[in-house]
């Protein structure tokens, strides 16, 4: 029987959940790193007992650690990010006249085939790889030299690169979403980089569809249909058929159009998930009722699931990169609350349970289906 192990990313440290096919009953190990703000936990999908962990810390910097036995022991494996042939670890400037500061890694993406070969998205914006399993990281320079790098300015989280995706049919070619730039492809491998934010509108800049400047707050895919992105933007839910060079909205019915967290259905490439919240000051669901927004045709007509959630007094936010799918059949949906719950459905949505409470404020989850 196949089992699931989740990764939850806290402010206060990391957490291990696990679980048989049934995903009834949970086994919790934790706090890994106690204290320590866990910004993401990723698995390699080519070895199920690699993992890999954003520790960081406004006093001690940035720590990657790396697990060989699926999260039972961890070891620091690498704070050394090089710029252009420049080491950095806490802070590092580039003396441009636009300054880059390195603050934290947001996001870990490690390769489909080589367990390795991981990404990092870091703020200030930039891009990392790492070929010897997180020990050194090196930058891919082309994404921060686009000629449209200097006018990058951060959203209200900072100016981070939060989602990194990898087209499981073209290796060379990946997405990621940078707040508040916008979303952007390369086709070679992370040589050369092109914004790709036709047909987004942003109130409160300059020119509301220029090729720059918008808040992207998540971009989303399936394995099946890499050219197909949904994304949860400042305002808006959006979809592309064509890789990104054209977007329009599907936002639909949904109660409102402003939230962090969007996903796709494992089995079904048309089923996506939000989490709606009232508006840009005021992070919680609309009316305190804690709702999942299903839609079944890829956008515009959206269902609330809201059986086994809290519908009222409930002010928690899910932020960007705390839901996640596992491949089971049904299909699994998990999420995370500032308050420190994880939910999880078993039926696709239908009914939520809490797998555990009283955690500090989740900043990620991830899922992996062992088998």
């Amino acid at each position: 029987m196949s089992r699931i192990r989740a990764l939850i990313g806290t402010r206060k440290g990391a957490f291990v959940l696990t679980s048989d096919g049934k995903r009834e009953r949970w086994d919790v190990s934790g706090p890994h790193f106690p204290g320590w703000e866990i910004y993401h936990l990723k698995g390699s999908p080519a070895d199920p007992d690699r993992l890999y962990a954003s520790q960081t810390s406004g006093w001690f910097g940035q720590l990657i650690q790396r697990s060989n036995d699926g999260g039972k022991t961890w070891e620091p494996v690498g704070n050394e990010f090089v710029y252009d042939g420049v080491p950095g670890t806490h802070q590092w400037y580039d003396g441009t006249q636009h300054p880059w500061e390195f603050k934290r890694v947001w996001h870990l993406e490690p390769s489909l085939t080589d367990p390795d070969t991981v990404y990092a998205g870091v703020e200030d914006a930039a891009m990392f790889r790492s070929t010897d399993g997180g020990r050194t990281w090196r930058e891919l320079p082309g994404l921060r030299g686009h000629g449209s790098g200097p006018s990058w300015q951060p959203g209200a989280g900072g100016m981070c690169l939060h989602t990194i995706l990898l087209d499981p049919t073209n290796p060379a070619r990946m997405f990621i979403a940078i707040s508040a730039a916008g979303a952007f492809r390369t086709d070679d491998g992370g040589d050369t980089w092109q914004p790709v934010n036709r047909g987004l509108r942003s109130q409160g800049i300059p020119n509301e569809t220029a090729e720059v400047g918008h808040c992207v707050h998540r971009i989303a895919m399936h394995k099946s249909r890499p050219g197909v992105l949904f994304m949860q933007k400042h305002w808006d839910v959006m979809r592309t058929d064509d890789a990104g060079d054209s977007w329009h909205e599907v936002s639909g019915n949904l109660p409102t159009d402003f939230g962090f967290p969007i996903d796709v259905h494992a089995h079904e490439p048309n089923t996506v998930y939000v989490v709606p919240i009232k508006s840009d000051s005021e992070h919680y669901p609309p009316d305190g009722r804690l709702r999942v927004y299903r839609s079944r045709t890829g956008g515009n007509e959206w269902e609330a699931l809201t059986r086994g959630l809290p519908q009222s007094h409930c002010y928690v936010n899910v932020l960007r990169d705390a839901m996640a799918v596992d491949a089971l059949d049904p299909c699994g949906i998990y999420f995370g609350t500032t308050g420190g719950q994880v939910y999880a459905s078993a039926d696709d949505g239908d009914t939520w349970a809490p797998i555990v409470r009283d955690l500090p404020a989740v900043l990620s989850v991830e899922v992996q289906t062992l088998t």
